[in-house]
């Protein structure tokens, strides 16, 4: 039988070496060679021969489609991002910042699955001791929640492969190395070798396998971009460390609505789920201030209410502009629209907008939102307390529809808001009970809209 030995690959031009070298032999390019593992010739079944069984070509239409069954976890809200919950045989990475609630989730969610499903949970990065003591102090029922800490991935296959559970934790894949490969647990060639042969064997045995991963100091997943991309599922926990509010957001999913979110509060008892988030992040003042606007945003299925704040105050200097939770090349683009549109003059001023409570707005219906924030706190007036507003700008300064505007009014009709300030094109052809609509068209329509506004 062929042993497999270990190359280098230009991950350029793909040309291979034997050994490592600092410019590549095909294309010489720097620094593009890593480690990898070829299969010798000869007799021998290749590694990934069983990642997805050899068949004929097939007429589409001829092939039956079914709907995969879901594995509910039991938290709500992270069945929500996944889609509705696990799927057999599904990988999901799941990446987040150190110390946001990564391993406490899926330590409850696995404690929850363990009462009717077989689970595993395998720690590379604390051990058995330090995982006990957060089950306890998390009040968890674990008494059918196997523990395995190790990092060597041809030990944990073997384990996965002889205990078969139905979802498996790994925590984390930058932990694991193989005996393959020479190079350091963390490494490209580890990461990719290892998510690989994770993903064949849950594409085998049908295991639900939950991949934590690090990330960058600028927020990406650690470790090579294929490894998005040989996952099913790929999850990231936003929000601030230092606040009580979580949300999880699917930016991947084969089974389920990209940009689905989950949100949950940081307890003493774990993460615990939010069934009404909108409340989190409206204001609880008693008075309306000026520069704040309350947008109704769409998370995947979810329409969101957020508080958009903004403060305008004259420059000394170099006018700067600041976002929060919001893209901040689109606040330039939003001035200078006002500016060439409806004469709001901000070159000589300090803009800062916010999205409040931590979470990150990236439609962009959230364009008109920002701008009345923008305009109500230039001229110290508050907006009407119960208005809420979406809508898309363009640079020609029209006022674009946004997706699902029925779905966003009734939400905001159910939370107590009488007023909406929206695109003409989202008009609901039927009146919504206790709601009255503001159809604008233009941006310099909406300002002017906004000074008739008691």
């Amino acid at each position: 039988m062929a042993r497999d030995k270990t190359v280098y690959s230009c991950g350029e031009c793909g040309a291979t070496s034997p050994k490592w070298q600092g410019q590549c032999p095909g294309c010489g390019a720097w620094n593009t060679l890593t480690e990898t593992r070829a299969v010798g010739s000869g007799p021998g079944a290749p590694r990934f021969a069983g990642l997805a069984p050899t068949s004929a070509p097939r007429v589409l239409a001829d092939i039956e489609a079914r709907e995969a069954d879901r594995v509910p976890t039991g938290v709500g809200e992270f069945d929500r991002a996944l889609g509705g919950g696990l799927v057999a045989g599904g990988v999901t990475l799941i990446g987040g910042d150190p110390g946001i609630g990564k391993s406490t989730l899926l330590l409850q969610a696995l404690a929850g699955l363990s009462a009717t499903r077989r689970v595993l949970y395998v720690s590379g990065e604390e051990s058995g001791e330090q995982v006990a003591m957060r089950a306890r102090r998390l009040a968890l029922e674990t008494r059918a929640l196997p523990l395995f800490a190790e990092i060597n991935l041809e030990q944990i296959l073997a384990v996965l492969a002889r205990e078969r559970p139905d979802v498996a934790v790994i925590d984390s894949i930058q932990t694991l190395w193989s005996d393959a490969l020479a190079s350091a647990p963390g490494s490209v060639a580890q990461v990719r070798e290892c998510a690989a042969q994770l993903t064949r064997l849950a594409k085998q045995t049908g295991i639900s396998i939950l991949l934590v991963g690090h990330v960058t100091k600028e927020g990406a997943l650690a470790g090579p971009r294929v490894l998005e991309h040989i996952v099913d599922t790929v999850l990231y926990f936003e929000g601030d460390t230092h606040s009580a509010f979580r949300l999880i957001r699917a930016v991947k999913n084969r089974f389920g609505a990209v940009n689905e979110i989950g949100v949950f509060a940081m307890t003493e008892r774990g993460l615990k789920g939010v069934s009404n988030p909108s409340a989190l992040f409206l204001p609880s003042r008693s008075q309306a201030a000026p520069g704040a606007a309350v947008l109704v945003a769409q998370e995947g299925t979810r329409p969101l209410l957020v508080e958009i704040q903004a403060l305008v105050d004259p420059a000394h200097g170099n006018p700067r502009r600041l976002t929060v939770g919001l893209d901040a090349q689109r606040l330039a683009m939003l001035l200078a629209v006002l500016h060439r549109h409806a004469g709001v003059v901000c070159f000589d001023q300090d803009v800062f907008v916010n999205a409040v409570g931590g979470v990150r707005i990236i439609e962009p219906a959230a364009d008109l939102a920002v701008t009345l924030a923008i305009v109500s706190s230039l001229a110290n007036r508050p907006l009407p307390q119960k208005l809420v507003v979406f809508g898309e700008i363009g640079l020609t300064g029209e006022i674009r529809p946004a997706p699902r505007g029925q779905e966003r009014l009734r939400e905001a009709a159910k939370l107590g808001f009488t007023r909406a300030l929206i695109p003409a094109a989202n008009a609901p052809k039927q009146p919504i009970e206790g709601m009255e609509t503001i159809a604008v068209a233009r941006v310099e329509e909406a300002v002017a809209r906004l000074r008739d506004l008691d």
